[in-house]
């Protein structure tokens, strides 16, 4: 941590305008009509997430930390608002594709408004509950970050043209050989899940639901070393596993149904033939033969639970996951790059083959990992005070946890403990699986 509050305020200076810059280079390869496309529910128009990325610093540093600072329009306040119910009234989520006005070009101003004022608070150093929400506001932009890429990943493929947000396919081209799944085992007992905060940091970031740290007994369990492969989902694909209820909870038999699920997202065959597949990148349409060793991605909990039935293994739970990534180095020496793991920073924009190393290996990046964990607050958790108590609190229920980031997440936002969650039908993310099994089997 910086010595001083001085540094403390140039330090998040620094990281601000980076993470600012970085959103900006992501909605490089877009037109301004890709920024309005909404194309299903879970999902923003580019333009939303930049307006509302500038809200959040605007609602919850600047004008309550900025000495006169005056808002950019009076009614971004209530238009940019998402779920926080407690500040007021918003428009329905669904709605946001039809903000044709403010244009591109007043969001971009609203932006650079914000930016300007950030700035003029950090040129002086600030009390720590102010920075503490700055740090916020910048971890919260890095997860919209991935939504943007996710976003716009989903709204190009739904154009009939499917066209890529980067027409170049090299960072995919490969011939690599996953390497055969083994398996490593873990004896944890009564070990520590989640972490305290450090109160004596106005940096040191984590969101309340990963608090605090708790005792958590695990049994012995295995784990497998690397991801599951589009080649071997085929395989499950080809032995009919879309078509037996015995693999299926309840609830994912019947939505299966209800969805006409026959592949993971963005799988589709030719569709003259009906033969061979393909799948749809931020790169452009790519035949799955190409793509057959890399981690298959964008499935649901569903699916993924049911392939790991098929398989006669499990999905490990959120638990075991983290003790499993605590035994490897997660991090370099700098201390702002995860080890060997393909994020956004990499590039490829898609999950790549497993290398031939020892051990549990894509435990960060890649594909978010689904768990068999329901999304809970840990014992004693507690919400932020205020409208911030509705940033991860309210969700807990109906949701399940993910571990791990994804090939898509900024590589200084992911951690050991990070938990993320999605509705168990929620396919529209760079979402795949690891298998686990008892120690006993």
């Amino acid at each position: 941590m910086p010595a001083s509050t001085e540094n403390v305020a140039a330090h998040l200076s620094a990281r601000f305008k980076a993470v600012r810059s970085a959103t900006s280079t992501l909605c490089r390869p877009l037109s301004p009509e890709d920024m309005m496309v909404q194309s299903c529910p879970e999902a923003s128009p580019v333009k939303w997430h930049l307006a509302h990325t500038s809200w959040f610093f605007e609602t919850f540093v600047l004008s309550e930390f900025l000495v006169n600072y005056v808002p950019f329009h009076s009614d971004f306040r209530w238009l940019f608002n998402s779920y926080y119910n407690s500040l007021g009234e918003m428009p329905e989520k669904k709605l946001r594709s039809s903000f044709s006005r403010p244009p591109l070009d007043l969001i971009l101003a609203y932006r650079a408004h914000v930016d300007a004022a950030i700035e003029q608070l950090l040129l002086h150093p600030v009390e720590d509950e102010a920075a503490r929400r700055i740090v916020l506001g910048i971890e919260h932009e890095q997860q919209h970050q991935e939504l943007i890429a996710t976003d716009v990943k989903h709204a190009l493929f739904t154009n009939p043209l499917h066209p890529a947000y980067i027409d170049n396919t090299e960072p995919l081209a490969t011939t690599a050989i996953a390497p055969p799944m083994d398996w490593v085992e873990f004896s944890p007992g009564l070990t520590e899940i989640g972490l305290t905060p450090d109160p004596s940091s106005v940096e040191a970031f984590s969101f309340d639901n990963e608090t605090p740290r708790h005792p958590v007994y695990i049994t012995p369990f295995r784990l497998a070393t690397r991801l599951v492969t589009c080649a071997e989902y085929l395989a499950f694909i080809d032995q009919n596993g879309y078509n037996r209820p015995e693999l299926w909870l309840s609830e994912g038999w019947t939505t299966l149904r209800s969805e006409g699920w026959q592949a993971p997202l963005y799988w589709q065959r030719d569709s003259e033939t009906k033969s061979g597949w393909s799948i749809y990148t931020l790169h452009g349409l790519i035949p799955l033969e190409d793509l057959s060793e890399t981690p298959v991605c964008h499935l649901s909990f569903f699916e993924a639970d049911a392939y790991a039935r098929w398989t006669g293994h499990r999905l490990p739970t959120e638990f075991e996951w983290e003790y499993a990534a605590a035994q490897y180095p997660a991090r370099n020496n700098s201390e702002t790059e995860p080890l060997q793991a393909n994020l956004l920073g990499s590039g490829h924009l898609h999950p790549t083959t497993a290398n031939h190393i020892p051990g549990v290996q894509q435990l960060f990046g890649d594909v978010w990992e689904w768990t068999a964990s329901p999304y809970t607050g840990y014992p004693g958790y507690a919400p932020l005070p205020g409208a911030l108590g509705e940033y991860n609190g309210k969700f807990m229920s109906s949701q399940m946890v993910l571990r791990g980031g994804s090939c898509v997440t900024p590589a200084s936002h992911i951690r050991v403990t990070y938990r993320n969650f999605f509705a168990p039908g929620t396919r529209w993310q760079f979402s795949g699986l690891r298998l686990a099994m008892d120690a006993t089997h």
